[in-house]
């Protein structure tokens, strides 16, 4: 379970009364701590926050870290009293009082243990650091009933706590609006008033461009082309990568200039591109990369990809057939697939393995480090890997898949495309990529050794699953990726209440998971059923960012490079879900980041009912060096 770091105010909530802690109803000499409802006029509910006391590296790999819980104004924290004074009272006796004190170094009446609540997802028992005495209610019906220290009972619903943090910090301005003024003589005039609208304060970091419709085409309207994805399946980051079925619209570098162009799978033409001018626009007219595998079928899916090393994009498409690749031509064009598959595998057909979209996740990655890229597929009964070789040529399949879990079917363990997510990351540093998968009691990991073979699956991590609260893939976006230049590959997620990280080891383990960002989580209103969330690096410095496409506009909330994240901004009023900001939808209106100028920045790239809107990234822009 994800624990907030130390800079999160938080309100602590009694899971049997749903009411918060706080002070007694009148300031007390011996700092008495209730739970109950509170009034406007008198003492609200504190907030508090949790730091960590020093622990071995043992202690916290098996959840024993204790924290001090702190009052985010007064800086008083709980106190045991009998550990405090053990002249003062027996701290084996029961229903002993807590109160907030004054901190004392070193005080272990002042530790405690934050304990899940099994089976429960943000659940947590309160348990004292000197006896396992946990956080109890005095009269768990009453009102303002006083907060005690118990025996554990795992039955007893008082003592278990939820952990709610406060609202989130964001930077922007309220936009100004004329409004009428009506006068006692009929005539009528105008002042600047707020509105509900938001905009970028001055001096956001990084400054986007106002959203500018750039190309009247690949939009979801008629008149652009009245697009609509069929069958698009995305990377867990929703960048290019990913498969997409027919409608759908993404950003690909396809001739090797190092600006992305626009890229659309029209149903009976085929694979259609218009290229990046370099300037922020694209051309008119669309050409012809591909046309339709033969024969054209709505399940097939597509990417782009540099398959050799080459620097040059190739077109990949999973077919009923196998894997059919068209390489891309020293002219710019890509040659036909041919009448048979690179690859009889991977398929959506039986002769190819009846792989689903909707069941069975296929990767296209460099497995071993030699910079081609291998295809990679979780199936029913596990994981299949068909490497390519130096002359291009992908190997047959086995008989047997490489490694008997992370499949769909239950003798592989069950793993659900909707809501246990799978990935291939490096996470021992050693050149070849492991499997990393999400599943309902948290993450497991199979560590590829030198002579290609991946071991069974190690349970590293009792977060990201089912079990904690992660709902589904789409809700909850999950991510494996540095979060520090040169640093092991960390997880990073938008889980219920907020951002969560857990920072890499580099052995295949992963340290406990950490609350660092009280937003984009379903806690703040983010949902994927209305917004996008993505990690990209906007400012250039190596690090990634965090960026949300919520109801005002875009959101960034910058990497201090730590593993941490800094509050979030508001850098573009456009993209939106409001109205305002211009009624984007997920299901009908793509977006992307995505360098289309080759500077080296990313820019926003959205497909909108008329067309392409473009916001360009202004960092840096007018900086000189």
């Amino acid at each position: 379970m994800s624990v907030p770091i130390e800079e999160l105010k938080l309100e602590i909530i009694n899971a049997a009364t749903g009411k918060p802690l706080g002070a007694g109803a009148a300031p007390s000499a011996d700092g008495v701590l209730v739970v109950g409802d509170f009034s406007d006029g008198g003492p609200g509910p504190e907030q508090w926050q949790l730091a960590p006391v020093r622990a071995t590296e043992g202690e916290e790999a098996e959840g024993h870290q204790a924290y001090v819980i702190r009052n985010a104004v007064s800086g008083k924290v709980f106190d045991d009293t009998a550990a405090a004074d053990p002249a003062a009272a027996d701290p084996a006796a029961a229903d002993r009082a807590v109160r907030q004190w004054d901190a004392v170094d070193g005080n272990p009446g002042q530790q405690w243990h934050l304990v899940p609540a099994e089976g429960e997802a943000g659940l947590y028992f309160i348990e004292g650091a000197t006896d396992g005495a946990v956080l109890d209610l005095d009269e768990p019906g009453a009102d303002g009933t006083r907060v005690v220290l118990r025996e554990h009972d795992d039955n007893a619903e008082s003592q278990r706590w939820r952990l709610v943090p406060a609202e989130p910090e964001r930077t922007s301005d309220p936009v100004l609006r004329w409004r009428a003024l009506g006068h006692w003589n009929g005539r009528r005039s105008w002042r600047l008033a707020p509105s509900a609208a938001l905009r970028p304060v001055p001096g956001a970091t990084p400054s986007f461009s106002d959203m500018l419709l750039v190309l009247e085409r690949f939009g979801s309207d008629e008149g652009a082309g009245a697009w609509e994805s069929e069958g698009a399946a995305r990377s867990p980051s929703g960048q290019p990568g990913g498969w997409a079925g027919p409608g759908a619209r993404f950003l690909a570098d396809t001739t090797g200039t190092a600006r992305s162009d626009i890229v659309g799978l029209k149903p009976a033409e085929g694979v259609v591109a218009s290229s990046s001018r370099g300037d922020g626009t694209f051309d008119d007219e669309e050409r012809l990369l591909h046309p339709p595998v033969p024969p054209a079928n709505p399940e097939d899916l597509w990417t782009l990809a540099d398959t050799t090393g080459g620097g040059k994009p190739d077109i990949v498409a999973l077919a009923a057939d196998g894997v059919r690749v068209a390489p891309q031509d020293e002219d710019g064009t890509f040659a036909p697939a041919g009448d048979e598959p690179a690859l009889r595998a991977f398929g959506h057909g039986e002769q190819a393995g009846g792989w689903l979209a909707d069941k069975h996740p296929r990767f296209l990655a460099d497995t071993t480090g030699d910079g081609r890229l291998d295809i990679v597929g979780c199936h029913d009964d596990g994981v299949w890997v068909s490497l390519q070789d130096e002359e291009g040529q992908f190997a047959p399949i086995g008989d047997e898949p490489v490694l008997k879990s992370f499949g769909h079917g239950e003798q592989a363990g069950g793993w659900l495309a909707g809501k246990h997510p799978r990935f291939l990351a490096d996470t021992t540093g050693d050149g070849r990529l492991d499997i990393v998968g999400c599943h309902d009691d948290g993450v497991w990991v199979s560590l590829q050794d030198e002579e290609g073979a991946f071991a069974e699956p190690l349970y590293v991590l009792d977060d990201f699953g089912g079990d904690q609260g992660w709902s589904s893939a789409e809700e909850h976006p999950r991510f494996l990726l540095r979060t520090t230049g040169g640093g092991a590959v960390d997880i990073v997620g938008f889980g219920p209440l907020g951002v969560v990280v857990s920072r890499g080891r580099g052995d295949g383990t992963f340290e406990p998971s950490k609350l660092v960002l009280n937003d984009f989580g379903t806690a703040q209103g983010w949902t994927s059923g209305k917004h996008l969330r993505l990690l990209a690096d906007i400012t250039g410095d190596g690090n990634p960012d965090i960026v949300g496409f919520g109801n005002e506009g875009v959101w960034v909330s910058h990497s201090r490079g730590d593993g941490h994240f800094g509050q979030a901004q508001l850098v573009c009023r456009g993209f939106g879900y409001n109205d305002d900001a211009g009624a984007w939808r997920v299901d009908r209106h793509p977006r992307f980041l995505a360098d289309i100028t080759g500077d080296g920045r990313l820019d926003i790239v959205g497909f909108g009912g008329p067309g392409v809107y473009v916001a360009r990234n202004l960092f840096r822009r007018f900086r000189t060096r």
